[in-house]
């Protein structure tokens, strides 16, 4: 596994890699027309493009080696942002924000998204945050545990909005 930064090369692949990922967890969740317009909203092209050109996000991938089944796939993606959404909830001086860790529906459980987040820590420690936030949905006890096994802890409830759904999100952190 190669882990590199995104390129605006990666944003068909980084587009597609996160409705796949969000539609299998969460799409019986929502109605179609609502689904529809996150997906717009997070998901389009365009939006991913914006964020990669984006001074205030930061992309790391994760591909297979050529050796892996013949070619390169995109494995999986981490992205953080700064500043963070969520500084309003906590003390923290100067958090970072975790806004997504997908990873292939496929290759869930085989290490990519902990190679992600270890290389996550590493990059807001080394960039000098005191913490790192992210939310999770409250029904979403697997990542809960993935990112409690991290030493993230639960700092506020908040909403999420997919469409005109309001989702219950549970707002985790860590001081680094």
């Amino acid at each position: 596994m190669i882990l590199r930064p995104a390129t605006l090369e990666d944003t068909a692949a980084l587009a597609e890699l996160g409705r796949e990922s969000f539609c299998a967890a969460f799409e019986h969740l929502y109605r179609p027309e609502d689904l529809h317009a996150f997906l717009t909203q997070a998901y389009s092209q365009d939006a991913v493009a914006g964020e990669i050109a984006d001074d205030f996000c930061i992309h790391r991938l994760a591909w297979s080696d050529a050796g892996e089944g013949g070619g390169a796939r995109l494995l999986g993606y981490v992205k953080l942002r700064h500043p963070s959404w969520y500084t309003e909830h906590s003390d923290a001086a100067d958090p970072i924000a975790l806004g997504q860790l997908y990873t292939q529906p496929d290759l869930t459980g085989r290490g990519i998204g902990a190679a992600l987040m270890d290389w996550a820590l590493a990059e807001a420690r080394g960039r000098g945050h005191d913490a790192i936030q992210l939310s999770v949905w409250s029904g979403n006890f697997g990542a809960q545990k993935f990112y409690q096994r991290y030493g993230f802890t639960k700092i506020a409830d908040i909403g999420f909005w997919v469409g005109e759904q309001r989702d219950d999100e549970l707002l985790y952190e860590k001081r680094l």
